[in-house]
C-alpha cells in the first residue's frame, strides 16, 4: 500500500496514474493528456523526457550509478562542484551535497550552529520568517512557521525553543536584531518568494537590510532557494541580488529528474571548520550525497539553462501571465500575485477551491491547489498557448 503525501488516506481521491510524459504533458493510463501546471512540485523546469538529460544519465549509468562519498569521489561530482563554484556569485564555492531540500536545510542549520560552536560562541537562537516553510524534517519544521503542515507537532510558537519568527517587515527585522542579535546563529529565509507558506512575495529591500544587519551583528544569512533557485523569481538566483553566507539548492538542481540537493557555503564558513582539532569537522554524510546520476543530470540541466537563455523564457512567461491576468478579479479573490515563473490566486475561503483539480483535469490541465491558494509554476519550456490554457482554466473556475 502506498502512503501518499499530505493526504488523509481514508478520504484520498484516487491518484492520477501517469503512463508517460513528454515536454509539459502528462499522459494518463486511461488516455488523458494533461498540461502540468506545477512542474512536479516546481522541479521539472525543462519538461519531461528531455533527450539531452536522458543521454547524460544513460552515459553515466554505463559507468556506475552511485558510489559513496566517504573516502571516494568521482568525476561527475567534482565537475558539478566546480561548475557551481564558477556559476554562483562571489565566494559561494564550497558544496555539501545531500539527497533532498529538507536535508540540505538541516545541513545548513547544523553548519551554522557548528560554525559558532567551533569558534567558541554560545549563540543559541535562529531567526526565521513567519509563514516559512523549509521542509518536513524536524529542524526544518522548527524554523518553519506553517501549522497547516506541521500541526501534529504543536501549534504554539512558545513550544519552539530557540527560534524567533518575524514578518517580512523592515521595522520588525530591526527590532528582532536589536533584541536577539547577539544570540543569533543565523537568519534563514526563502528569499522574495515564500512557496508552501502561500506563494507570499516581498521586496528585495528587506533582504538588503537583512544582509546589513547580519554583517553588523556577525550573524550568518542563509537563503533557502530550494524553490526559488534556477529562475523561479525571474532572477537566476536571488543570491545574485543579495549575497548570503550559505545557499541551499534542490528541486530544479537536477531538472526534476532525481532527488538531490546542495548546501553551498562561503569561504568564511568553510574556514570555520578547518582545524587540527577533529571535533571541528562537519560530521554529516547522507548515503546518496553526490550521487553520480544526479550530478550528471544537474550538469546537463545547468548547461541547458545557460545555453537556451532560460531567463528570457521566464521573463516571457511572466509577461504573458501579467497580460492574461490583467483586469481579472472576483469578489472571492483576495489577491492575484505574479513573480517570474509563478502566479498565485489567493482566495478568502479555501473551501471554494474544492473540486478545482477535477475541473482542471477535464480541461486538460493538472493542477494542485492547497489551502487558500490556486497557483501555477510551469516548466520553462511551455509554449504560449499551453500557458494561456492553464491561465484560462484558472480564470474559468471563477466564471462558472
Amino acid at each position: 500500500m502506498i502512503w501518499y503525501p499530505y493526504a488523509q488516506m481514508k478520504t484520498l481521491e484516487p491518484p492520477i496514474k501517469i503512463a508517460r510524459a513528454q515536454g509539459v504533458h502528462l499522459y494518463t493510463d486511461d488516455g488523458h493528456d494533461l498540461i502540468d501546471s506545477v512542474s512536479s512540485w516546481w522541479s521539472v523546469i525543462h519538461g519531461y523526457n528531455h533527450p539531452e538529460i536522458n543521454a547524460a544519465i544513460t552515459e553515466q549509468l554505463g559507468r556506475f550509478a552511485h558510489v559513496m562519498m566517504g573516502g571516494m569521489t568521482h568525476d561527475a561530482v567534482q565537475r558539478l562542484s566546480d561548475k557551481l563554484a564558477e556559476w554562483l556569485p562571489a565566494d559561494l564555492d564550497y558544496c555539501f551535497f545531500s539527497d533532498s531540500g529538507s536535508v540540505a536545510v538541516e545541513v545548513a542549520l547544523k553548519m551554522a550552529l557548528q560554525f559558532n560552536t567551533n569558534r567558541g560562541s554560545a549563540r543559541d537562537t535562529i531567526l526565521a520568517l513567519e509563514h516559512a516553510y523549509h521542509g518536513d524534517t524536524f529542524k526544518a519544521m522548527e524554523v518553519g512557521d506553517d501549522e497547516d503542515y506541521h500541526f501534529a507537532f504543536g501549534k504554539n510558537s512558545e513550544k519552539k525553543h530557540g527560534v524567533v519568527h518575524i514578518p517580512t517587515d523592515i521595522p520588525e527585522l530591526e527590532k528582532a536584531f536589536s533584541e536577539y542579535g547577539e544570540r543569533l546563529t543565523c537568519f534563514i529565509v526563502e528569499p522574495l518568494l515564500q512557496g508552501a507558506g502561500g506563494m507570499r512575495m516581498y521586496d528585495v529591500g528587506f533582504l538588503e537590510r537583512a544582509r546589513q544587519l547580519c554583517d553588523e551583528y556577525d550573524v550568518l544569512l542563509i537563503f533557502d532557494e530550494v524553490a526559488t533557485g534556477f529562475g523561479r523569481t525571474g532572477n537566476r538566483f536571488v543570491a545574485d541580488l543579495v549575497l548570503p553566507d550559505i545557499l541551499v539548492l534542490g528541486k530544479a538542481l537536477t531538472g526534476g529528474y532525481i532527488g538531490h540537493a546542495v548546501t553551498v557555503a562561503n569561504r568564511r564558513v568553510w574556514e570555520g571548520f578547518l582545524s587540527d582539532d577533529p571535533t571541528h569537522a562537519f560530521m554529516h554524510g547522507p548515503t546518496f550525497m553526490g550521487n553520480a546520476l544526479a550530478c550528471s543530470a544537474a550538469l546537463k540541466s545547468i548547461e541547458l539553462f545557460e545555453r537556451e537563455d532560460y531567463l528570457s523564457k521566464i521573463h516571457t512567461i511572466e509577461n504573458i501571465t501579467r497580460r492574461e491576468m490583467s483586469g481579472f478579479s472576483d469578489p472571492r479573490i483576495k489577491e492575484v500575485r505574479i513573480m517570474g515563473g509563478c502566479v498565485c490566486i489567493e482566495v478568502y475561503d479555501g473551501k471554494m477551491l474544492d473540486g478545482f483539480r477535477r475541473f482542471a483535469f477535464e480541461r486538460g490541465v493538472f493542477s494542485r491547489t492547497f489551502l487558500k491558494y490556486m497557483y501555477a509554476m510551469v516548466p520553462y519550456v511551455i509554449s504560449e498557448q499551453e500557458l494561456v490554457t492553464i491561465l484560462d482554466t484558472m480564470k474559468a473556475w471563477f466564471r462558472r
